[in-house]
């Protein structure tokens, strides 16, 4: 807002009578109508004077009109405010925050295995192998809410036999509200840069897709993850034969992944599948 000289009152704030810089006026002492001395104080709290005429008034602007702080804001806009910014330090004050915002009412061995034996993990190199059934998908569920509410997880990717991917997509959304893309041929090809992992943040990938194709494995190189996961691990499988270790490609990809990522998980339940020698 343009300023006249009669708007350079005590107490108000003027900007363009020095370049830069916001001042407060002090005093104001008039010559005729048309020029006044003004006494000013600059943020750095020296004072000093000018001569302003009506000339000048094309430069100078009123900064804020009367008292700098007031109540008159948007009381709807800061609830809001307030809100999110109480929802971002939640798990300050709830340590089972997942818990209580989830569309599923955990078990205890669920929250056991996340809350006691995986978070205090930093950075996480866990093998989950539990009971079919046992409900390891809201586990990975509940860890991933956990570390985003944590600011420890932005970038996701669950890699899990084909005929599962669709399952695990509608379980983290409908359970836990957390979206996630998967991987398609199609989606590789109509990928903007050409890079797929590096344009999505939480991805579900088929096993055999990503362990077969090593032009994949080159793009997935290039991008890094705050956690992978493994389903079904027990197909990552390697075997002992003349005291040498024969490894699947699932399982080279598996061991590609690891160094991808801070936290890595792996789900199955059956880790030897029946074979202790392979386990091992």
């Amino acid at each position: 807002m343009t300023a006249r000289l009669e708007d350079l009152a005590r107490g108000a704030l003027i900007v363009g009578v020095v370049p830069g810089e916001t001042v407060t006026v002090v005093d104001v002492r008039w010559f005729g109508t048309s020029a006044i001395e003004l006494t000013y104080k600059r943020p750095d709290g020296s004072a000093a004077n000018r001569l302003l005429y009506r000339d000048d008034e094309e430069d100078l602007s009123v900064a804020v009109e009367g008292r700098p702080w007031g109540f008159r804001g948007d009381g709807g806009l800061f609830r809001l405010m307030a809100e999110a910014k109480r929802f971002e330090l939640a798990h300050l004050f709830d340590p089972y925050l997942a818990v209580t915002s989830a569309a599923v009412e955990p078990l205890p061995h669920q929250i056991t295995a996340v809350y006691e034996a995986m978070l205090p993990r930093q950075p996480l190199r866990f093998l989950l192998a539990d009971d079919p059934g046992a409900g390891k998908t809201i586990m990975t569920g509940l860890l991933i809410r956990e570390l985003q509410a944590r600011g420890d997880l932005r970038r996701c990717l669950i890699v899990t036999p084909g005929s599962l991917v669709e399952q695990w997509q509608q379980e983290l959304d409908e359970k836990f509200n957390v979206s996630f893309k998967i991987l398609t041929r199609e989606g590789v090809e109509a990928s903007r840069t050409g890079n797929p992992f590096a344009e999505e943040d939480l991805l579900i990938a088929r096993l055999d897709m990503m362990s077969r194709d090593e032009d994949l494995q080159e793009k997935l190189s290039q991008t890094d993850w705050d956690l992978i996961v493994f389903d079904e691990a027990h197909k990552l499988s390697a075997t002992l034969s003349l005291m040498e270790v024969h490894r699947t490609k699932r399982r080279i990809f598996a061991e590609f992944a690891r160094e991808l990522t801070r936290h890595f998980l792996l789900l199955t339940a059956t880790p030897h599948n029946g074979k202790e020698a392979d386990f091992q």
